[in-house]
């Protein structure tokens, strides 16, 4: 019997894990994943680090090894990601070279504190990626009007970027113009055009954000409809003259990936946006109950439909049910950079708080 997450697979989409933990990685869990659930990628980000720091031991050690050697809490943070995002790497390195690199990749994100400053970010992404040494890592910058020309840099700096906090087709388009941008400066300066991206468009928000403001009848559609109106962008971007062009070069494509894809609605059916998000070349990053719940009961739904199939009209009936959808992206788009702050912050105390745990042991362990 094939195995549900396999059967996507087969379908040409990736199941990437939204999720990474030293446990993860100890407990042999992640290398079961990639041989049984087929999950051939893993995303992480603030959120997903301040939860794996602080709920349990499984750093401490660590944080008071790097606390006596004086770095702060932002040198710890980084030094335990690229430990735990190198050791993924490296499990998933057998995947990134049969797939001549086009699968088998880890995401790190730089300080969500550098959301408006371009030119932090890309000093930031230069140097983790460098530190990494790991041609599978991509670095994570939010796709917000400071971060674009960021991402347009570092594409052009060989630097591969997953472009996160995407709302809508004008987000995408945005990212994907900053794309194209630093892979034709590449091939205009006689470098590879060979720097891998995705552009990470985040679903269940909208739902979750417009439940209370619209009938039961609409509740889960409008995430749903704007992945389908970005797939439909996507489809025609690489159809454009623009993009033939530099992929007779040698340009990977920028890949489409679907994320925030975690049922938020416990009335729905937990395997909603999987299901209805299948598309080939695409990728879905999915926490671990999901990816449990979809291996157990999953069901691929028929591939999007490269036209945008209903999207408009379904947008449309929103916007007659009082929502604005344009405004709401920009809205959606504030609150996750704000959301990664809040967490960036509380990961930071949590690292500080060890820290003190452990510079107190060590001052009660000094000869009298």
């Amino acid at each position: 019997m094939i195995a549900n997450t396999r059967k996507l697979h087969d379908l040409g989409q990736r199941l990437w894990l939204d999720n990474i933990t030293r446990d993860l990685l100890d407990s042999g869990t992640l290398a079961h994943y990639i041989a049984d659930l087929s999950v051939t990628g893993l995303t992480s980000n603030p959120t997903i680090f301040e939860k794996a720091i602080g709920s349990g031991a499984s750093y401490d050690d660590a944080i008071q090894k790097l606390a006596a050697r004086g770095l702060s809490e932002e040198g710890i943070f980084f030094e335990l990601a690229l430990a735990d995002l190198t050791r993924a790497a490296d499990l998933f390195r057998p995947v990134f070279d049969a797939s001549d690199g086009v699968d088998g990749w880890v995401s790190l994100e730089v300080s969500p504190l550098l959301a408006g400053d371009t030119a932090g970010t890309i000093s930031a992404a230069v140097q983790l990626h460098a530190r990494a040494a790991r041609p599978s890592l991509f670095i994570k910058i939010p796709g917000t009007p400071q971060g674009l020309p960021a991402i347009e840099q570092s594409i052009f700096d060989g630097v591969p970027i997953n472009v996160t906090l995407l709302f809508s087709r004008e987000h995408y388009l945005a990212a994907a113009e900053a794309y194209l941008r630093g892979i034709e400066r590449r091939v205009e300066a006689g470098l590879s055009p060979r720097v891998q991206s995705v552009a990470s468009l985040f679903v269940s928000r909208w739902d979750a954000a417009v439940k209370q403001e619209i009938s039961p009848p609409f509740h889960n559609r409008l995430g749903i409809a704007v992945a389908m109106r970005c797939y439909k962008a996507h489809c025609e971007l690489l159809a454009s003259a623009r993009w033939r062009k530099l992929a007779a070069a040698g340009a990977r494509p920028q890949r489409l990936l679907w994320a925030s894809t975690a049922t938020k609605d416990p009335a729905a059916r937990d395997t909603l946006y999987v299901e209805a998000l299948v598309a080939p070349e695409t990728i879905n990053t999915i926490p671990e109950k999901t990816l449990l719940a979809f291996s157990d009961h999953g069901h691929p739904g028929a591939a999007l439909p490269a036209d945008g199939g209903l999207a408009e009209a379904v947008l449309e009936e929103f916007r007659r049910e009082g929502v604005d959808d344009e405004a709401l992206a920009a809205q959606l788009q504030r609150e996750g950079v704000q959301a990664f702050a809040k967490s960036w912050s509380g990961l930071l105390a949590q690292i500080r708080e060890k820290s003190v745990v452990a510079g107190a042991a060590t001052a009660t362990e000094q000869p009298q």
